[in-house]
């Protein structure tokens, strides 16, 4: 079944890509910004590691808030339509990003600097946590059946396309300016970009179509009254699917690409230029892997790909930093590369397979609720409990487990989930999963 044009299919891809991309992009400046900059500049009282710890705590706000986030903006995508929900958060992550960038620091105004950091931080997060589902679902109802998995994938790519962006432009500024200005006012620059750049990914949405499932839905005056509610009561088994199958994923990534930074800038005491470049180059390369895997999962199936992807990280967690401890960038960056081809083969069918388990009437409620709520538990912690780790044991093979573990919970999320790439998402049988 063909649910839009080819040509409006491509515009809402692009239009999905170009987003994401941004938010991301504004999400991962703040990221890599908490692991060498804001340690330094709004919790100076503290020692290095703890001010590092106290800024990466600042950095899981915006994972907390990612479930309200979703909660909010899914109510209003399955009540008021796809579109209209992802201009809104666009606008959202890009203003918050741009006041980031012109904080004062803890010398101007004290304990109000790490304070307003944190709330612009959560309010990074409101915006991400309505921007995935909707881009996604924006991506998967347009299309053709049989280029679901493909389709979705695109929305993923704006992760590596926003680190690819947002992690260059900080190194291109930590290249050519000396640690001084780079932590006076370098900085900064990246996050005023984002005021520019969303004018562009708005420009984009708003020449899109609403989704002609949801379309259909309206005209038909069945769409849910509490979506979130009827997603609890209905669809139990795939919000726990959900959930679990996306823990592994966040604690692997955010332990391949943040954790990263943190170790060869610390224990290894190598430049932070040597982690950013090597996640840098293993981040370009999954702009074409991601959409790879995900038409891969349309030849044969979600869940094939998926665990391919979890099985691989799982063994490669043990490969990683043996390879980092050589301190060769060659090594270095295999190191990141190949841990990054593990993400990408589970990332790139993830979109389309956990927005099929829901019901059109329910999907974005419930596809943002599963992915989010995800967040807290994986990615948000993961940086922390890796740190904590290594400072306990003072072994990185602690922390080799501890993905390893969150890698089997995802397992067990494939497991008990049906293979979702043969299901009729126009279907409306909220008890099938």
């Amino acid at each position: 079944m063909m649910t839009g044009s080819t040509r409006q299919t491509r515009r809402v891809i692009l239009a999905s890509l170009i987003g994401t991309s941004l938010e991301w992009y504004d999400f991962f400046l703040y990221t890599t910004a908490a692991t060498l900059v804001f340690g330094k500049l709004f919790f100076p009282t503290f020692d290095p590691l703890n001010a590092t710890l106290l800024a990466l705590t600042t950095n899981a706000v915006a994972f907390v808030a990612r479930p309200l986030g979703g909660i909010v903006f899914g109510h209003f995508g399955d009540r008021t339509g796809r579109k209209t929900v992802l201009v809104v958060t666009l606008l959202v992550m890009g203003v918050s990003t741009f006041l980031i960038g012109v904080l004062p620091g803890y010398e101007s105004v004290g304990a109000l600097a790490p304070i307003m950091l944190a709330t612009l931080r959560f309010v990074q997060g409101l915006g991400l946590g309505g921007e995935w589902g909707g881009a996604v679902i924006m991506s998967l109802e347009h299309g053709d059946d049989r280029r679901r998995g493909f389709n979705a994938s695109w929305p993923q790519v704006g992760v590596p396309a926003g680190y690819v962006l947002a992690t260059g432009t900080l190194a291109i500024l930590s290249f050519t300016l000396s640690d001084s200005a780079f932590l006076s006012w370098g900085w900064r620059v990246p996050f005023l970009l984002s005021g520019v750049l969303v004018l562009v990914g708005l420009w984009v949405r708003l020449k899109i179509t609403e989704s002609p499932l949801f379309a259909e839905l309206a005209q038909q005056g069945a769409k849910a009254k509490m979506p979130l509610l009827e997603v609890l009561r209905t669809h139990p088994r795939a919000l726990l699917s959900a959930f679990t199958a996306r823990i592994g994923v966040d604690v692997a990534f955010y332990t391949f690409t943040a954790y990263i930074l943190v170790y060869i800038t610390g224990p290894l005491k190598l430049d932070r230029s040597v982690g950013l470049n090597a996640v840098l180059i293993a981040s370009a390369l999954q702009l074409a892997l991601i959409p790879l895997f995900g038409a891969l999962s349309d030849r044969v199936g979600r869940r094939p790909v998926y665990l391919a992807g979890v099985i691989g990280a799982a063994v490669w967690a043990f490969a990683f930093f043996p390879l980092l401890d050589t301190k060769s960038f060659p090594l270095i960056a295999l190191a990141a590369i190949i841990a990054l081809v593990t993400h990408a083969a589970m990332y790139g069918p993830q979109a389309a397979f956990i927005a099929e388990l829901f019901s059109t009437r329910l999907r974005y409620s419930g596809a943002s609720m599963g992915y989010q709520v995800a967040g807290i538990v994986g990615g948000a912690l993961a940086p922390i409990i890796a740190l904590k780790l290594f400072a306990a044991y003072g072994s990185t093979t602690a922390v080799s487990i501890y993905v390893v573990v969150a890698l089997a919970v995802t397992a067990f999320g494939l497991a008990i989930a049906p293979e979702t790439r043969d299901l009729d998402i126009a279907a409306d049988v909220p008890q099938r999963v």
